[in-house]
């Protein structure tokens, strides 16, 4: 709070304005990021592909603006900002959930799709110009 009262009026009126400016960055992001899960949930990968270059420019202009992580978390004036950026990354974590779930269930239709294939009948020729059947995945000398 001493530290408070030893600023300009000048230097009061820029780090108000670093946090109107903060505090608007955080709120498109979480924007950003609600818009992020819509297109997961969608599955509509190219709107989910733009909006990354954004994401990514919001979170540098608010890495610019911050201040250290002990002034953020005990100046009251950036209490506002650190509960939107706590929001924020929970919502990114949502988001990571959701892309890792989807990443699993593609990984079991993969393996699922795999297994059968390997179990499937294949007619060949023997050596003798037959046609004989043999399951795929079984060695070349068993056929």
């Amino acid at each position: 709070m001493a530290d408070q009262l030893l600023l300009t009026d000048a230097e009061k009126a820029a780090k108000r304005g670093k946090t109107v400016l903060a505090q608007r960055l955080a709120d498109e992001l979480e924007d950003i990021l609600e818009m992020e899960f819509e297109s997961l949930q969608k599955q509509d990968l190219e709107r989910f592909e733009q909006l990354q270059g954004r994401k990514t420019d919001l979170l540098a202009e608010l890495a610019g603006l911050c201040p250290p992580s002990d002034v953020l978390q005990s100046d009251p004036d950036w209490h506002g900002l650190l509960v939107a950026m706590t929001q924020c990354r929970d919502m990114h974590r949502r988001n990571a959930m959701l892309i890792e779930r989807k990443l699993e269930a593609i990984r079991g239709t993969l393996q699922s799709l795999q297994a059968s294939v390997a179990t499937s009948t294949v007619e060949v020729y023997d050596r003798l110009g037959k046609v004989a059947r043999f399951t795929r995945g079984r060695g070349y000398q068993e056929a």
